[in-house]
């Protein structure tokens, strides 16, 4: 059952969001209501459990490292791993 809800951001906020939900071909409305889903999946007791995608904590923490590769060397890599 959908239902409405009406909420109050700041003006930047919002345009920043409904940029980010249009550049991933998704509405602000079903954005919202992923980042409440993962909330209420009852996995994260405070923000701080929230996770995080690795890339931002690699940039909050220093200088994120770009590796360029080829099929080949991540094929090769995946394999020498099984080992």
């Amino acid at each position: 059952m959908e239902t409405k809800l009406t909420l109050h951001f700041d003006k930047g906020v919002i345009e920043s969001a409904k940029a980010f939900a249009a550049e991933n071909n998704i509405s602000l409305s079903r954005l919202t209501e992923f980042l409440y889903r993962q909330i209420a999946s009852g996995n994260y007791k405070t923000l701080e459990d929230f996770p995080v995608a690795d890339w931002v904590n690699q940039v909050a923490e220093g200088e994120a490292v770009y590796k360029k590769r080829n099929r080949k060397s991540t094929k090769n890599e995946f394999f020498s791993q099984q080992k």
